[in-house]
């Protein structure tokens, strides 16, 4: 399944989002303004196909609670929508990860010279080795 298709299905009704005091430095500012963004994301309650909802939940990753809910902090800029923005890419990041999926590694055999290259290294490492030893008057 390509990773753009199940982008597309993440719906903005789905994605509770609530402006919170940032933390950090900001001298008055930070005291006065709620510019931070606290994004909430329930993946059992969401439209997202099962076998991606299956494996978000089997992530181990800080950000998804045990009942299935996915909770981002964004509080890097300034602005209100800068912050909400950042919070979806990552959502929309963590999701993309979840729907790609690796190829399957196939085991194949070595080839013929490069299990002679192995076999000549560790025969001349041997020879090395062997030079070492207590040199001898006879």
């Amino acid at each position: 399944m390509p990773a753009a298709e199940p982008l597309a299905l993440l719906r903005e009704d789905e994605v509770e989002i609530t402006a919170i005091r940032a933390q950090g430095a900001g001298g008055q500012n930070v005291n006065k303004v709620s510019n931070a963004v606290h994004l909430r994301f329930d993946i059992r309650a969401s439209s997202l196909p099962e076998e991606i909802k299956a494996r978000l939940l089997q992530f181990r990753d800080q950000r998804i609670s045990a009942d299935g809910v996915v909770v981002i902090k964004a509080q890097q800029y300034r602005s209100l929508e800068r912050n909400s923005f950042a919070a979806m890419e990552r959502l929309r990041e963590l999701i993309a990860a979840a729907a790609f999926i690796p190829r399957q590694r196939r085991a194949t055999k070595p080839t013929r010279s490069s299990q002679k290259r192995r076999v000549d290294s560790k025969t001349l490492r041997g020879k090395v080795k062997a030079l070492r030893g207590r040199v001898s008057d006879s």
